[in-house]
């Protein structure tokens, strides 16, 4: 479960998030939605621990700061970093052995062939293209068997048959128990995924929704009659 607690961060004199709270239980996909300069990326570097924040942010029960919680905890950023000296295959060993993750040589080489990285083991970081590097940095964040995982714009980049591949993966992680958090604008991409919407603009939450009170309406729908309501 990922669990944030009245979020506020300011930058000097801006409020850029104010008192945001919201759930995503185990086994479900969470989608934060909203227009640029809304807050979602302050939110999703507060979770990943990348910004000083107030309020609280809890992972599986535990403090999103601890070394217990950082240890179950993927993320896949919007903008992958690659260590320039490092192959792919160097990547996700470190990632391994930095986490001491439970993975199998086996698993992992299932992983590179699924994202098409088989063939690009030995390419160093600074070879890689953008969507080569997201392919990277997905297989290290699924390297840890993460309980809770977070998605940042993951689809921006990458090919329709990686595409297809993360919409499968993310599927698989929801019916493992896994709780997926995915910030995106990319509202086509997610229509299938989500059991939880959240959506954000000027720094608050101005809606949340779950699948079944949707019902049958589709999520452009629904995001375009929240956001031009709010607008209103």
């Amino acid at each position: 479960m990922l669990e944030i607690q009245n979020l506020t961060k300011r930058y000097k004199k801006t409020l850029a998030v104010d008192q945001v709270s919201f759930v995503v239980p185990d086994g479900q996909v969470g989608i934060l939605l909203g227009p640029n300069g809304a807050g979602k990326s302050t939110i999703i570097k507060s979770i990943a621990g990348l910004l000083r924040y107030e309020g609280g942010i809890g992972i599986q029960g535990m403090q999103a700061k601890s070394l217990e919680a950082k240890k179950i905890f993927g993320y896949v950023p919007e903008i992958p970093a690659m260590f320039d000296a490092l192959t792919v295959r160097e990547h996700v060993e470190y990632i391994r052995r930095a986490y001491s993750a439970s993975i199998t040589d086996e698993e992992v080489a299932a992983l590179f062939e699924r994202y098409e990285l088989d063939d690009k083991l030995d390419k160093l970081g600074n070879e890689l293209s953008k969507g080569m590097m997201q392919k990277v940095s997905i297989c290290c964040a699924l390297a840890i068997k993460p309980k809770v995982i977070l998605f940042d714009e993951p689809m921006v980049g990458l090919d329709p048959k990686a595409i297809k591949e993360l919409k499968e993966t993310i599927l698989e992680l929801r019916d493992s128990g896994t709780t997926v958090l995915v910030s995106t604008h990319m509202l086509e991409m997610v229509k299938d995924l989500w059991d939880v919407m959240f959506v954000m603009d000027k720094g608050k939450i101005i809606a949340s929704l779950t699948k079944e009170e949707a019902a049958d309406r589709d999520i452009e729908e629904l995001f375009f009659g929240i956001t031009e309501r709010e607008g209103d």
